[in-house]
């Protein structure tokens, strides 16, 4: 799908390749990210994410295309550009040196442009219950990574790029996290970032771009995502009713009665309900429900289609 160039996007990528040797990363990827959005970045492992991330904060250059952070080229930005940003990688590493008070206290003082402007990290890491008194070598994986939330979120920039930034929390913590992007969204932050926990991405994100293979696969909102889906409906009947009667009902893509009991359908619709509800009202209907899939089976089958050499991802 391509995507029209915005001049005044957080991030806008074009035609973007990287190749590591015969290795290829990322196949010409396009997507352009709005001021104040919340934006989910979706693949399996090896999909391309963490190699786009690492190139939008100038850790890795590409091989071809283009690239814009709030409005700059990555290379041209330095110093300033990476001043707006909050990056969290996904392979976070800390000097284990120091206890937590003096490095978050070490990363604020390095923060702004045109010289130090040292923020107040204290509120944030009380607020993750992170022990700043720990030396930084005794962290466990998941207090390690509120660390790198708090450098990330403390200096309120512009735009937040996060890989992976519930690696290693407790559901508290994780609900505590989606709180503050909420937050952060609220006060005009551009959000970019990437989870395999599907459910914090289909609870925040205003839209998603799902990866596989270095390919963008789909850019969506959640809801429509879902909408493709359509809904899955399961009924069951008084008495029998064959499969195929439904089956040739507008909107109505499969049906399937259920093995132990011929009077309960489980009907997928894409299109309106109206022709089902008008078929269904001429029969006694002893039970119904009717869900819209999450965002995680919406992905799943995705990646399941076939890609452009045919095989399945």
């Amino acid at each position: 799908m391509s995507i029209a160039p915005t001049e005044d996007a957080a991030i806008d990528i074009r035609g973007l390749h990287k190749r590591y040797g015969r290795h290829i990363a990322l196949r010409g990827i396009d997507l352009s990210v709005q001021p104040g959005e919340i934006y989910g970045f979706i693949g399996p492992n090896g999909a391309g994410k963490t190699t786009a991330m690492r190139i939008l904060v100038d850790v890795l250059r590409p091989s071809a295309g283009t690239v814009r952070v709030l409005g700059q080229d990555p290379r041209a930005g330095g110093a300033e550009l990476r001043a707006r940003i909050g990056y969290l990688p996904g392979e976070l590493r800390l000097d284990g040196r120091y206890d937590v008070a003096t490095l978050l206290t070490y990363y604020a003082d390095l923060s702004g442009p045109g010289g130090p402007r040292a923020y107040d990290w204290r509120p944030l890491a009380e607020r993750l219950g992170l022990d700043v008194t720990r030396q930084v070598r005794g962290l466990s994986k998941g207090n390690k990574q509120k660390v790198g939330l708090v450098q990330a979120f403390a200096a309120r920039p512009e735009l937040l790029i996060l890989d992976e930034p519930t690696s290693g929390l407790d559901p508290l913590v994780q609900q505590e996290f989606l709180a503050m992007v909420r937050e952060a969204r609220d006060a005009g932050q551009t959000i970019f970032l990437s989870s395999h926990v599907l459910s914090e991405i289909e609870h925040v994100a205003d839209r998603v771009t799902v990866l596989r293979d270095g390919h963008v696969v789909l850019t969506s909102s959640v809801a429509q995502l879902r909408t493709q889906m359509g809904v899955r409906c399961t009924v069951l009947l008084a008495d029998p009713v064959a499969p195929d009667t439904v089956a040739g009902l507008d909107g109505v893509r499969t049906v399937q009665a259920a093995p132990s009991d011929p009077r309960m359908l489980t009907i997928e619709l894409t299109g309106s309900p109206d022709a089902l509800i008008k078929m269904l009202s001429r029969h006694t209907v002893l039970d119904l429900t009717a869900e819209r899939p999450d965002l995680e089976a919406v992905v799943m089958s995705l990646y399941r289609q076939p890609d452009q050499d045919g095989e399945r991802a």
